[in-house]
């Protein structure tokens, strides 16, 4: 008689932010969890795709701003109050802050801060304060952190600082079973990029860095975020690069780029 395959997370409840965007890495991380026997709650600040997600996968949802404090503990007090329990909360919400560094002025880099450090910070916080029976935290950060690429300094830089804020989240909640790492992707097919890709060449001059041949995907990440999710990981304060080997190499440069944009319109 064939075994039949218990499902990965079972008996979990999960939390997802950053799911409100058809397409984008948290509706994938939610499908993936969701098929694998977790209690879901998705949500970000899009009521509508949140609805039509929920019903999808047979989960929950709720709204929620990560740059405000009182809904980020609305949001873990729904999913503690719903399921009773917290055993995994993800981030995957995502903004882009593009700008030469010189030009980059206090109120962008205040609110690249506000929501790429400062939110997912105290996101951390009240997770943890949720997890009494231990758990994981993963938060989505980006190989731009590792492989630079111009006119992003005051996103990686955001990104840079949840790094060593996981690291010391992982060091000080060890000892309470609660586990807490990031992923960074690199250039990834989602609706985020999709305005930047669709442009010929684009594409062509990135994929010739990743050493894998192809740039990622939303299931990819997904992939990685169960690893990192089930109990069986023995990992904390890591940062798992699931990024096709970008960051044994570089991203390509805006000259590349745009030598590679013209070569594709002949």
């Amino acid at each position: 008689m064939q075994e039949v395959r218990r499902p990965r997370l079972a008996g979990k409840a999960a939390v997802i932010l950053g799911a409100s965007r058809p397409g984008n890495m948290g509706q994938a991380i939610a499908r993936r969890f969701a098929a694998e026997g977790a209690k879901v709650i998705v949500s970000g600040r899009q009521e509508g795709p949140l609805r039509e997600l929920a019903a999808e996968i047979d989960a929950e949802w709720f709204p929620c701003d990560l740059v405000e404090q009182s809904s980020i503990d609305a949001l873990v007090a729904r999913a503690r109050d719903r399921f009773g329990r917290v055993d995994i909360g993800v981030n995957a919400a995502a903004a882009g802050f593009g700008g030469s560094f010189l030009e980059t002025t206090g109120q962008e880099i205040d609110r690249s801060n506000a929501v790429l450090l400062r939110g997912p910070f105290q996101y951390i916080q009240a997770l943890a304060r949720a997890m009494d029976r231990g758990g994981s935290i993963i938060m989505l950060s980006t190989a731009a952190v590792h492989a630079l690429f111009a006119n992003h300094g005051a996103y990686t830089a955001a990104k840079a600082g949840l790094h060593q804020a996981v690291r010391s989240a992982a060091y000080e909640l060890g000892p309470r079973g609660i586990r807490i790492n990031t992923i960074s992707p690199g250039l990834t097919a989602t609706p985020m990029a999709a305005e930047f890709m669709k442009t010929p060449g684009v594409e062509a001059a990135f994929v010739k860095e990743y050493p894998l041949g192809r740039i990622g995907t939303a299931e990819d990440i997904a992939a990685a975020a169960l690893f990192l999710a089930e109990d069986e990981c023995f990992m904390t304060g890591q940062d798992l690069q699931v990024n096709g080997g970008l960051t044994l190499r570089r991203n390509p440069t805006s000259e590349e780029i745009a030598a590679s944009v013209a070569a594709a319109r002949g």
